[in-house]
């Protein structure tokens, strides 16, 4: 019995770069002959949505959620199966997300703890490429505490990282921000980050982190995503 394709649909805008950069993604790791061989994808690329910045750090924004959750049920309305958020950030809402609609919402963060728990060897301390506000909310610190692994954020170097995230949204990345970006990743390196995890879905349009392995939340996204479309079961998702 053929296994049915499943319709993705996608909450994006946060940022639009990074939404159009996942999709590419997706395509790129498709293994298609033909266009008929590729995954059907309903975009909602919402740039719009009330800053998750403003939210979550200065405390001062509108609370992202309904709108969030007023995309999720006009895709769902428009036939999708399940949904998937290109943003690390607003996975800080993913509980609400999936409480208004009926259809899975893959985890992004949990599906790539999974990923870093199967690295061999196992590491101990994961340097975090990610938003001041993913620290903040403790997105990542407690899941990856339970997986007995632990967060490390940088300290001197968390400037250079958000800076790096809103040069990315502005078009405006330098040689200066670049140098400063990888001093941050030298930081955590030296601070005993065996591996690292890449976060931020602006800083996945950054050139990855060497001399340790990585993981980009992302990359595990896009992964999962063709998976569940393909007709794979959706197993770790809200």
């Amino acid at each position: 019995m053929e296994t049915r394709a499943k319709t993705v649909g996608v909450i994006g805008g946060m940022g639009p770069e990074a939404t159009v950069d996942f999709l590419r993604r997706i395509v790129e790791a498709t293994p298609a002959r033909d266009d008929a061989d590729h995954i059907r994808v309903l975009v909602d690329n919402n740039p719009k949505i009330p800053s998750r910045i403003a939210a979550l750090i200065e405390g001062t924004g509108e609370d992202p959620t309904p709108v969030l959750v007023s995309m999720a049920q006009g895709l769902e309305r428009q036939g999708a199966d399940f949904l998937t958020v290109p943003c690390n950030t607003a996975h800080y809402y993913l509980p609400a997300i999936a409480r208004g609609v009926r259809i899975p919402v893959l985890d992004m963060v949990v599906m790539s703890i999974a990923r870093l728990g199967a690295l061999s060897p196992k590491p101990k301390k994961i340097g975090m490429l990610a938003s001041p506000a993913v620290r903040k909310v403790g997105l990542y610190a407690k899941r990856l505490a339970d997986a007995g692994l632990e967060a490390l954020f940088p300290e001197k170097g968390e400037a250079a990282v958000f800076a790096m995230i809103r040069a990315v949204k502005a078009k405006a990345v330098t040689d200066r921000l670049r140098r400063d970006y990888d001093a941050t990743i030298r930081e955590l390196a030296d601070e005993g980050a065996d591996a690292f995890l890449v976060a931020c879905t602006e800083l996945s349009l950054q050139p990855p982190p060497q001399g340790r392995p990585y993981i980009d939340a992302l990359d595990v996204l896009v992964e999962e995503t063709i998976r569940n479309a393909s007709g794979g079961d959706i197993t770790i998702a809200r």
